[in-house]
């Protein structure tokens, strides 16, 4: 089991921008994926972005165009870079992680992942 912590969730404007971190001993397991989901109030958990541990990286089509996931490996921390927020993307922001055994990329499916944070909430205002 990886703990994971995220931070950086809070209230902004539309247009604003915002900066999540997640961090966890990922390095148990060898190579790795994680992944920033999210959740909005009677809504499913849908996919944002995930990032392989050689920095390969999937977004969802929703948000390619204003949001950034990062890696810095030797802070066993990632980051998504949130530009451009719109009402819609106010949600709870989930971090997860997994063992990487694909063959290419991260897979964008939150059941892929068995490691999961408590979540951050970013609430974006018209």
């Amino acid at each position: 089991l990886v703990q994971l912590v995220e931070s950086g969730g809070d209230s902004v404007q539309a247009g604003g921008s915002l900066r999540l971190s997640c961090e966890g001993p990922v390095y148990r397991y060898g190579r790795y994926c994680m992944g920033w989901f999210r959740q909005a109030p009677g809504k499913e958990r849908e996919a944002v972005g995930t990032i392989a541990d050689d920095g390969e990286t999937r977004y969802a089509d929703s948000v390619k165009d204003h949001f950034l996931i990062s890696l810095d490996s030797a802070k066993n921390t990632i980051y998504l870079q949130m530009n451009n927020l719109k009402s819609e993307d106010g949600a709870m922001y989930y971090c997860a992680a997994a063992e990487w055994k694909w063959g290419v990329g991260c897979p964008l499916h939150a059941v892929a992942f068995p490691d999961w944070g408590q979540g951050t909430q970013v609430n974006v205002s018209a």
